[in-house]
């Protein structure tokens, strides 16, 4: 029996390089999508209610960003085309760790994408930010990062929240990149924040009350630290349907 097309998505982007022209290590090989499973599999445990939500894992051509070529940007367009074609305008989470998060970002201008959950995401001061009007954009990051920069990442939701998007981040004390310390952290809160977005369960108070910020608000008033997170009630969203080294 053929399967039905998906009522919604989610698209997992595991991290990478910044540069690497080769493709990525196969199965166990591959440390950084095997990092990103356990947090696909919470999110599929978050959405399980829900029978016609997809979570599907967007596989790279190349193992690294490369400069002005982006090629994992390209790689998940090609995944959100195919979705379109396949299940029509139907809503989408991206869901990214590092350099898969920096795709997510890019590639959140697709029709299909509603809203954009980023781990540890790598996010350059010259990365564009127009895409992400319209979006709801929720970052996360450890304040103890040494591969990529919570300061970055806090700028960046900045910047989005003026050119119209609603920006939240999450700051997680005592951390790291690879998200190994405190991993349930970060697996509970994506697939919170995955069902949230898509309509399906509640978001944090605190993190909807960033999200509805204007334009203009303080860097700082959109910036929550999760150990804070859980003196707020959840609330449920307005709407039924989802809005060289390693990176």
């Amino acid at each position: 029996m053929a399967e039905r097309p998906p009522s919604a998505a989610v698209l997992i982007l595991h991290g990478g390089y910044e540069t690497g022209l080769a493709a990525p290590a196969p199965g166990a090989l591959n440390l950084p999508g095997l990092r990103m499973l356990p947090i696909s599999r919470a999110v599929a445990h978050a959405v399980r209610g829900d029978r016609g939500v997809r979570v599907q894992r967007v596989r790279y051509t190349h193992r690294g960003w490369n400069g002005a070529r982006k090629d994992p940007l390209h790689d998940a367009v090609r995944v959100l085309d195919d979705l379109r074609r396949e299940a029509g305008d139907i809503p989408v989470v991206l869901l990214g760790h590092s350099m898969g998060a920096r795709a997510a970002l890019h590639a959140a201008g697709h029709p299909l994408v509603r809203s954009v959950v980023g781990l540890a995401p790598w996010c350059p001061p010259g990365d564009p930010v127009t895409q992400l009007a319209g979006r709801d954009v929720v970052l996360l990051h450890s304040t103890r990062d040494r591969v990529t920069s919570p300061l970055a990442s806090q700028s960046l939701t900045a910047r989005a929240r003026r050119a119209g998007a609603r920006t939240c981040l999450v700051t997680i004390p005592g951390s790291d990149h690879a998200m190994i310390r405190r991993a349930p952290a970060w697996h509970h809160l994506a697939g919170l924040l995955v069902s949230g977005l898509l309509g399906l369960a509640p978001v944090p108070e605190r993190v909807e009350a960033a999200l509805e910020l204007p334009p203009g608000a303080a860097v700082s008033e959109g910036t929550l630290s999760l150990d804070r997170l859980d003196a707020g009630a959840p609330l449920p969203r307005r709407c039924g349907a989802a809005r060289g080294g390693r990176r």
